[in-house]
């Protein structure tokens, strides 16, 4: 349909990792991360190609496949998917209330002088 705006799905923890890869290094091969997430928390190689193909069935992640090895990249966005997470969170654990999130996030936290300056930016 023309003009309808395709809401993708909510990445699951393994593929929020391979997404940071992809957005801290830009685009990759499957062994480029495959060595990040190896050393992070030893992911084996068919793991990391599985979870590639997944996200591209899914529209999580583009393909480029006119090398010999295939580039990723991301399709997300990494800001929007924090909000979209967040929201989700606030929606699911603090009855829509960003600000009861945003408390308790505070609560646990140990704030930096720039932190506490952001924050009383932001308010």
């Amino acid at each position: 349909m023309a003009g309808t705006v395709r809401t993708l799905p909510r990445p699951t923890e393994a593929e929020l990792e391979i997404l940071q890869v992809l957005w801290e290094r830009g685009s990759c091969t499957v062994r480029d991360v495959h060595e990040v997430l190896h050393r992070r928390d030893g992911t084996g190689y068919t793991t990391a190609l599985k979870l590639l193909q997944i996200m591209y069935e899914k529209g999580l992640v583009e393909r480029d496949e006119s090398n010999r090895a295939h580039v990723y990249r991301a399709v997300v966005d990494k800001a929007r998917t924090q909000r979209r997470l967040l929201t989700d969170l606030a929606h699911r654990l603090f009855d829509g209330s960003s600000s009861k999130l945003a408390l308790e996030a505070l609560g646990n936290a140990r704030l930096t002088r720039p932190d506490l300056d952001r924050l009383r930016a932001l308010l």
